[in-house]
């Protein structure tokens, strides 16, 4: 005699959150020293380049890429 196994529910996968894009942010400064930031928390370039010139001082030219 065999065993019959118990049917069970079909799971559903995890609902997706949409990821929000991550930004590199290249930065000079008036002394002309530079670097390279990584902005997680933005929405959009416009507030990715805010987010940057919100926390930095003596900031000569931004300019934000999207990371892939």
């Amino acid at each position: 005699m065999q065993r019959q196994r118990k049917q069970t529910a079909a799971r559903r996968p995890p609902p997706t959150v949409a990821a929000r894009p991550e930004f590199t942010a290249a930065v000079r400064y008036h002394s002309g020293r530079r670097e390279l930031f990584r902005v997680r928390n933005a929405d959009d370039m416009s507030d990715a380049r805010a987010v940057v010139l919100a926390e930095l001082d003596n900031v000569q030219s931004v300019v934000i890429a999207l990371r892939n």
